[in-house]
């Protein structure tokens, strides 16, 4: 058989069941396909691919080439439509198969089915994605799956599912015969109409993409310095590599089996012992299966105003305000503070997103679903599923609502930057404001020179915290 092997969000050697799908095929080409449409305003103003996930993106696909090419073979990239790419790559090289993972967003899913159509008697192939459960594994059909994660936690858990990734193959089929003129360089992001970003010292996510870079952060956070024990304690942090494990943005990219995380985390606990930090990671990557099944059952309802919750009111409006927020002007300094740090760096720590995301809805009336795909441009380790599920909850549209009741993004800033230190990192025009003003700059003397806007008014329900934020 001569297969294409159409790559998307499994970016690695390791544990991936589409490529192992082709071992046994007589010739094999890898290809990604990248739209130039992704980078292409939407229907909500944003993009559906900004420039830090491009550039992991690419930095992804370098290591995966590199990786191919070890075993023999080499990863086409291609500028255009998939529904183009696809059919005219197994048209003009004569193959007989074209094998993928499995997607689970309605955009993706449609992609999938437009090349589909598109390759006409020649047979397209799913396999499982970069998830712990296939649809078939779960305790429930997906028609009836639990609308809330405790439920969802309490099911899988009397399961007592093994994790086993399967090692990266080694070898590989030969290219096709006659190819060798397809390939070209890795695009740049100037190439892809994308400037380079600007160096951000103050990263929380200081590392490349690729899988060799993922499980170099695996080995280190599991088993060099330990760093999983402490992760109940550290995961709401907002400074510093330390916090969380950071290997988001490689599950997001498929560079990291989610499979291997699980496999590690249990070999962890066999090891060391089980604690609380262990478990909340087991939490974080139940949370990420939940909101596939999610998204599995509901698909284009997640996108919906309503939601998956249709007697919920959320804020319809977007104006100003939504714009000062995306830039991180708001006045609140904690949420400008998330805002700067994701349009620097494009990561922002899950504390972070909540706070950023409520003080969207709440404070501000503004429509979530803007909120939500400025998100989607910028996060490196965006995920339809996780991000426009923990949307539909912080907006309370769903049946498990993140945000606090009522939320309080002053009290936020008290609890999680007591000292002022994020905000003072990332906002530089409040250098000049006392440490113990520097959440509520609102209360400090006018006449400093600063130009960090003022808030119009002031929440009645942020006194209680006023006098004590940063002291």
């Amino acid at each position: 058989m001569r297969c294409l092997l159409w790559l998307k969000n499994d970016l690695r050697l390791e544990d991936n069941p589409a490529l192992l799908a082709c071992l046994d095929a007589r010739c094999l080409l890898p290809v990604y396909v990248i739209d130039p449409a992704r980078f292409e305003p939407g229907a909500l103003g944003s993009r559906p691919l900004g420039v830090h996930r491009a550039r992991l993106l690419l930095e992804s696909l370098a290591a995966l080439d590199s990786a191919l090419r070890h075993h023999g073979s080499r990863l086409l990239v291609v500028q255009a439509a998939a529904e183009e790419a696809i059919p005219r790559l197994v048209e003009h090289l004569d193959l007989q198969s074209v094998i993928t993972s499995e997607e689970i967003s309605p955009e993706e899913r449609a992609t999938v089915e437009a090349v589909r159509q598109r390759l006409g008697c020649t047979p397209l192939r799913e396999t499982a994605g970069n998830e712990l459960f296939h649809p078939d594994e779960l305790p429930w059909a997906i028609a009836e799956s639990p609308a809330v994660f405790s439920r969802f936690r309490t099911d899988i858990a009397q399961r007592h599912a093994v994790f086993q990734a399967k090692l990266a193959p080694n070898r590989l089929p030969a290219l096709p015969e006659n190819c060798a003129h397809l390939f070209e360089a890795i695009p740049s992001l100037s190439q892809l109409g994308l400037g380079e970003p600007l160096a951000a010292p103050n990263s929380a996510f200081p590392y490349s993409g690729g899988e060799a870079a993922a499980h170099a952060r695996l080995r280190d956070y599991f088993w060099e310095g330990l760093e999983l024990r402490d992760y109940q304690a550290t995961r709401n942090n907002f400074v510093g590599t330390g916090y969380s494990s950071k290997l988001s943005p490689w599950l997001a990219n498929g560079c990291l089996s989610v499979r291997r995380v699980a496999s590690e985390l249990r070999r962890h606990e066999a090891q060391h012992g089980a604690n609380d930090s262990t478990r909340a990671l087991w939490d974080a990557l139940l949370w990420r299966e939940f909101f596939r099944t999610l998204m599995r059952r509901h698909g284009t309802a997640l996108y919906r105003h309503a939601g998956l919750n249709a007697t919920q009111q959320a804020p319809t409006q977007t104006d100003e305000r939504f714009a000062h927020w995306c830039v991180g002007r708001t006045g609140l300094p904690l949420v400008d503070a998330c805002m700067r740090e994701l349009s620097a760096t494009g990561y922002l720590s899950s504390r972070g997103r909540q706070v950023a995301a409520a003080y969207l809805i709440s404070e501000l009336q503004q429509d979530w679903r803007h909120g939500a795909a400025w998100f989607e441009e910028h996060l490196i380790d965006h995920e339809a599923a996780s991000n426009w599920g923990n949307w539909n909850c912080i907006a309370s549209l769903c049946s498990n609502p993140l945000q606090e009741n009522p939320f309080n993004a002053l009290r936020m800033a008290r609890r999680f930057d007591p000292d002022a230190f994020y905000v003072s990192l990332w906002l530089p025009e409040l250098q000049r404001v006392p440490q113990a003003l520097r959440h509520t700059p609102f209360l400090y003397q006018q006449g400093d020179g600063s130009s960090y806007p003022l808030l119009a008014s002031i929440p009645p329900s942020w006194q209680p915290y006023m006098p004590t934020v940063a002291a």
